[in-house]
């Protein structure tokens, strides 16, 4: 394996590394991170068990594949401290909005890049990874890179036209469901079920859904059909969805990010 270094070490850059050692894909002897708040970096890094570099040029000098993971607003600063040493390394973008042309058009074709955007499920072995179709990986780079989010997730290809619908639909939706569990959850509490239990009964009743569409391929609307008996109970709480928006307003959260992408 390839000693994989990660600029920043957030949320998402925290939740890939926790999957990768987790599922046994990557040595974390082998990783290293760097990010400006050290005694953050130090703690997560410990819990992770993996190393903490204290200055970005040293992180890039000691790695081969480069995760660029910091706060997209960050890249250009974080990347102009080591425009001398990074060249020929492969660099890995899970920053929004920094796919493989804006990469070139920065550093030219002194590194191999690709563009991937993660979700925080990858942490349970459960994410889902857009790949830019456009990279400059070698084929070996790009076997392994697949290889290694393959083993917390799924992996799709996608063309830089539709990464950004990619994302905000994979990347941004776990929010959405969590928004969804937790209404769930408070009417389970209201009519007298604990709380602990009802995050475990909506969460298990989410994970089972998923898979059910997943791994039946069937339309959801069939798989809804299957739980609608006429003149049940479902159908009417279907029918209260509908009469709120519950669609409409599934599809304004991603055009709002659409708005904003495109503003």
């Amino acid at each position: 394996m390839r000693n994989i270094g990660f600029v920043g070490m957030g949320n998402m850059a925290y939740a890939l590394v926790e999957g990768f050692v987790g599922s046994k894909a990557a040595d974390p002897a082998m990783i290293r991170a760097y990010a400006p708040h050290q005694e953050k970096l130090q703690k997560n890094c410990q819990n992770l068990g993996i190393t903490a570099v204290d200055d970005v040029k040293n992180l890039v000098q000691q790695s081969d594949m480069i995760f660029i993971a910091c706060k997209p607003y960050q890249i250009e600063s974080a990347l102009k401290e080591v425009l001398d040493i990074i060249k020929g390394k492969a660099v890995i973008s899970i920053a929004s909005g920094w796919g493989f042309e804006k990469f070139k058009r920065l550093l030219g074709d002194s590194v191999r890049v690709q563009f991937v955007m993660p979700n925080t499920p990858a942490m349970v072995g459960e994410g889902v990874f857009l790949f830019e179709e456009t990279n400059s990986l070698t084929e070996e780079e790009r076997n392994e890179l697949i290889s290694l989010f393959s083993s917390i997730g799924i992996v799709e290809e996608l063309p830089a036209k539709l990464m950004d619908i990619g994302s905000a639909v994979s990347g941004c939706g776990p929010a959405f469901v969590d928004v969804m569990a937790e209404a769930y959850a408070d009417a389970a509490v209201k009519y007298g079920i604990p709380r602990d239990t009802a995050y475990r009964l909506v969460s298990k009743m989410i994970m089972g859904s998923a898979k059910l569409i997943y791994d039946t391929g069937k339309h959801p609307a069939q798989l809804k059909d299957a739980v609608c008996s006429p003149a049940g109970t479902t159908i009417r709480g279907v029918e209260a969805l509908e009469k709120n928006g519950f669609r409409s307003a599934c599809m304004a959260s991603v055009e709002a990010i659409m708005d904003y992408k495109r503003s």
